[in-house]
């Protein structure tokens, strides 16, 4: 069924427009070829692909800046991507560095990717540039003062900025919550599950607060610190908003529904630390970056809160270096991994260059690995990163995630541009592959444990733990296998709810936590 054409505007009042299909009740148990045509001549052909659910290995492509520098064809990725037989393809953003002819770039996007587009599930996010910004800090919705956007809102008129977002993403399921922010701008935060992984879609920056007029201004432009003895508390200021309150409740509800899943991901432009040091050159040292999502603190520290009660897995883009960090809260390491993907075309690199040895580094770990405080003090452990050299096509390429249903684990790759997969001797950026436990995105030290769950009745099923002093539910999460300890962080009593996905549940309320020496089993028959 055909959903009309819906004209819309350019920012400088030019006319374009974009058609929608909608197909309701769609079976996604088969493969379905599909084919648009365009006159007598233009032919668009592909295969909408089952949900891959009998698929133990589900692959995910990570795609970010595809910048206007280079508008060649991406024949590299496009071969790879082929060879790999990816199940989901995401760009996280700045798909369109054109700024004010973004459906001009949407098609040239288009033409340079449609190869794989065309046959697999594609996530588009908005990022700044795609609506026209150097940078954005989208204040829910309220009116920038110029395209630098520091001062909170979006530039651009409303007309264009919703059909940015029309365009790119139209296609996914619809919103959590369809009310659009201020100005009436549209939003598209939402949830989808694939082949047995659940995604939350958020966006990270339509409700984060802009640094100008807010904090002091301490470099040459106000979301540049380049005072090395400034306060980090002091910019971490009440009412500076990072994710928003819409989209943490979200979260938190998302975070419970496990029917059919097996992992939980949030897809988002940008990783929540500041992540880089050297901004375009080797001299370019910047003390703290206020683009970055390791700002403002108690923002990111909320968002990774209701990340890690699912154990989820953060993919992200936006830094023009990839990155891979196993973020803290309370102390290293206690919450969430993310893979931050390197840039399609870098002509801005960035490198992680810090000034200080990292603690408690891996052997045989990358030289700047190990356990670092970001310049705002956000505790992060640096995996892996990708800096640019002569030799790496500035850190250019892509990423890509195995999620393996059966063991659970979660392995990220890292593929330089002009590398071909096929060859025997391909090799990934150093430090690269890195392969992590579901259990690690939320590896903080308990302080008690609950007795151990014996579950007949049922596979893997799903175990719900909740803190009966403020009923707040610790975390959510299908376990592998028939018997599961629980692991507190605070001694007292827990509920405890075991369920499977056809509704069978079982509830035990006032379980006392115990000493880790001690032990004890309960029994659960579904």
């Amino acid at each position: 069924r055909l959903g009309g054409v819906d004209w819309r505007f350019y920012a400088d009042d030019t006319r374009s427009w974009t058609a929608h299909f909608r197909i309701e009740k769609w079976d996604m148990t088969k493969d379905h070829p599909y084919r648009v045509r365009h006159g007598e001549k233009a032919v668009y052909e592909g295969l909408i692909r089952k949900d891959p659910v009998d698929k133990n290995v589900i692959k995910v492509a990570g795609f970010t800046g595809n910048s206007n520098r280079d508008r060649k064809q991406r024949n590299d990725i496009i071969k790879n991507i082929k060879a790999q037989d990816v199940d989901l393809l995401f760009f996280s953003g700045d798909q369109s560095y054109d700024h004010r002819y973004h459906l001009d770039a949407w098609l040239l996007f288009g033409r340079q990717f449609g190869e794989i587009i065309k046959d697999r599930p594609t996530i588009c996010l908005p990022d700044d540039h795609d609506v026209g910004q150097g940078n954005i800090w989208g204040a829910g919705g309220k009116k920038a003062s110029s395209a630098s956007g520091n001062d909170g809102g979006y530039y651009w008129p409303v007309r264009y900025v919703n059909e940015v977002q029309r365009a790119q993403t139209s296609h996914m399921p619809d919103p959590y919550d369809p009310t659009p922010i201020r100005r009436n701008i549209s939003v598209y935060y939402t949830a989808f599950n694939w082949g047995g992984v659940s995604f939350a879609v958020i966006e990270d920056r339509k409700w984060k607060t802009g640094p100008k007029g807010l904090i002091p201004k301490m470099g040459p432009r106000p979301d540049h610190i380049n005072d090395p003895d400034y306060d980090p508390k002091l910019v971490d200021v009440e009412g500076a908003v990072l994710y928003g309150e819409r989209q943490l409740k979200f979260l938190r509800e998302w975070a419970k529904d496990w029917k059919g899943i097996y992992f939980k991901t949030v897809l988002s432009q940008t990783v929540l630390a500041n992540a880089a040091h050297l901004h375009g050159s080797k001299e370019a040292r910047l003390v703290a970056d206020l683009d970055s999502n390791g700002w403002p603190q108690s923002g990111r520290n909320r968002a990774l809160k209701e990340m890690r009660k699912c154990f989820a897995f953060h993919l992200n883009g936006d830094q023009h270096l990839a990155t891979v960090i196993h973020h803290g809260i309370e102390n290293w390491n206690d919450s969430s991994y993310s893979f931050c993907v390197p840039s399609i075309v870098n002509y801005y690199p960035r490198s992680w260059m810090p000034l200080n040895k990292g603690k408690n580094r891996e052997e045989g770990s990358l030289e700047h690995a190990g356990e670092f405080l970001d310049p705002f003090r956000n505790k992060i452990t640096m995996k892996a990163y990708a800096n640019p050299n002569e030799d790496n096509y500035k850190a250019a390429g892509y990423g890509l995630v195995k999620f393996n249903k059966k063991t659970r684990k979660i392995t990220m790759e890292c593929w330089p541009r002009k590398v071909d997969v096929t060859d025997p001797n391909a090799k990934q950026f150093p430090g690269w592959p890195i392969t992590i436990d579901q259990a690690d995105n939320y590896a903080r030290e308990p302080a008690a444990f609950l007795p151990l769950l014996d579950i007949t009745g049922t596979v893997d099923p799903i175990v719900q733990v909740i803190y009966e002093k403020n009923n707040e539910i610790v975390y959510t999460l299908r376990i592998k296998g028939n018997s599961f300890r629980p692991k507190v962080f605070k001694k007292g009593k827990y509920t405890i709810i075991v369920k499977d996905d056809e509704k069978k549940i079982k509830r035990l309320e006032g379980i006392n936590s115990l000493d880790p020496g001690k032990k004890k089993v309960i029994k659960i028959k579904l």
